[in-house]
């Protein structure tokens, strides 16, 4: 975008950049000129005082690149100006910048690749001052617009991290993301060795109730989100540990992290979700030992960006000491099979319609509960002695379930055969690391 050079009260022109093409006009005020109010901006183009190319436009109105601008005086500061309501940032400190210059891992005109380090979050909340969203101010140029998110790790997760240059390359990232087009790849050290050395795991997520922070479980009772995962092992260190390389095929939050304490292998050092059971004796360190390996995504110039990040110390020298060798670890990346647009908009149709049906279900029963239903006019006849019942409406069991029908369970895959997952099991006590 750039911007001619005007007083602040006199009539302002822009040409539209290639990141803002296909954008709606008034999506385009809410990346570059937040402080102008979606009502200003709609009484703006309602009185023919917004022009594109000297024509008229409405709200919706659909950007292309090249096009010129012109939006009336007033409530015009440029991006980058804190408005009114917004809190000034403070200016980033030498140590600041040189941790930020730190972690980058490339850089070009659309993206950064960083390699976060263990212990630093992605984005701020309670308590949390430290953070790689506040670091991004490191990475603007003059006129250029901040950097920003398009998905994040856990705090105690090191590795690939993808920040995106511009408000357009931010919406192309995102949707590779949601679309599940981008590969990521994760390194791990497990408790223990999985009986299926290359497995599935397919437990819907939900957020636990009653915990004071983020924490998640597994829930089968219907209402958690669908979560996938598959993993596969690369070496292991006797019958004490594993190293594992992890692919999330869903991106729910801590996914990894409870799937792999689900089937009774908890990640080293996530004393979250796998309790004392999840830390070795010896000079393995307590840290998590979750690494973001590689990324690969394209790129919005057509492309492809495939990163891998080195781990982080703590890591390597655990590998060291259970006698793992980095080099064996980059396994073939397989292809993934895309979901497209439509089916992906069926699935949330599809989605919604249930939960909508449940609301209504609740809403039904509350009627019932409460004396409101309808109170029935006569007694339904009871069948005679003998009768058999009506033709495909086979007579429901007593107990209410359906005959043959099974409680759905985790389960992994060996050579594409389904099989059951293990159930959770807790080792008697923290198990020693050995040599493999």
């Amino acid at each position: 975008m750039s911007r001619a050079k005007m007083p602040d009260d006199q009539v302002r022109q822009f040409t539209i950049g290639k990141d803002d093409a296909g954008a709606r006009l008034d999506r385009w005020f809410k990346r570059h000129l937040p402080q102008v109010g979606f009502a200003t901006v709609s009484r703006w183009a309602r009185t023919g005082q917004i022009r594109i190319d000297g024509k008229r436009a409405d709200v919706d109105t659909r950007l292309e690149a090249g096009q010129i601008l012109r939006v009336p005086p007033g409530n015009a500061t440029p991006v980058g100006t804190p408005g009114k309501g917004e809190r000034a940032r403070k200016p980033l400190t030498e140590e600041q910048i040189q941790l930020a210059e730190s972690m980058v891992l490339e850089k070009d005109r659309a993206a950064i690749v960083l390699n976060k380090p263990p212990g630093l979050a992605t984005q701020g909340g309670s308590g949390t001052h430290e953070h790689v969203d506040g670091l991004l101010d490191a990475y603007v140029n003059e006129g250029e617009a901040r950097p920003r998110l398009v998905h994040r790790l856990d705090k105690d997760t090191s590795g690939v991290l993808l920040i995106a240059r511009t408000p357009g390359s931010a919406a192309f990232f995102s949707k590779r993301f949601s679309g599940r087009s981008a590969r990521k790849i994760y390194w791990a050290l497990v408790v223990g060795v999985p009986d299926v050395k290359d497995g599935l795991i397919e437990l819907p997520l939900a957020k636990q109730p009653g915990t004071g922070g983020e924490k998640m479980m597994v829930d089968e009772s219907g209402q958690g989100q669908s979560a996938r995962s598959r993993y596969r092992v690369i070496s292991r260190a006797g019958n004490a540990a594993a190293w594992v390389e992890l692919q999330p095929l869903t991106g729910r939050t801590h996914q990894l992290r409870v799937h792999m304490a689900a089937i009774g292998h908890p990640i080293v050092g996530d004393g979250k979700y796998g309790g004392q059971a999840a830390f070795l004796t010896g000079s393995i360190s307590r840290k998590m030992h979750l690494h973001a390996r590689r990324l690969r995504i394209e790129h919005p110039e057509g492309d492809m960006i495939d990163v891998t990040a080195p781990l982080p110390a703590h890591f390597a020298a655990s590998m060291a000491s259970l006698g793992f060798h980095e080099e064996e670890g980059d396994l073939p990346l397989e292809p993934v099979k895309l979901v497209d647009e439509k089916t992906e908009q069926k699935r949330a149709a599809k989605a919604h319609a249930k939960e909508y049906r449940k609301e209504r279900r609740g809403e039904r029963r509350k009627r019932v509960d409460g004396g409101t239903s309808r109170k029935p006019t006569g007694k339904r006849a009871s069948p005679k002695a003998g009768a058999k019942p009506a033709a495909g409406k086979p007579a429901a069991a007593k107990s209410g379930a359906k005959p043959g029908a099974k409680k759905p369970a985790a389960r992994t895959t060996a050579g594409g055969k389904p099989a059951r997952a293990a159930a959770p099991r807790k080792p008697a006590g923290p198990p020693k690391a050995k040599g493999g």
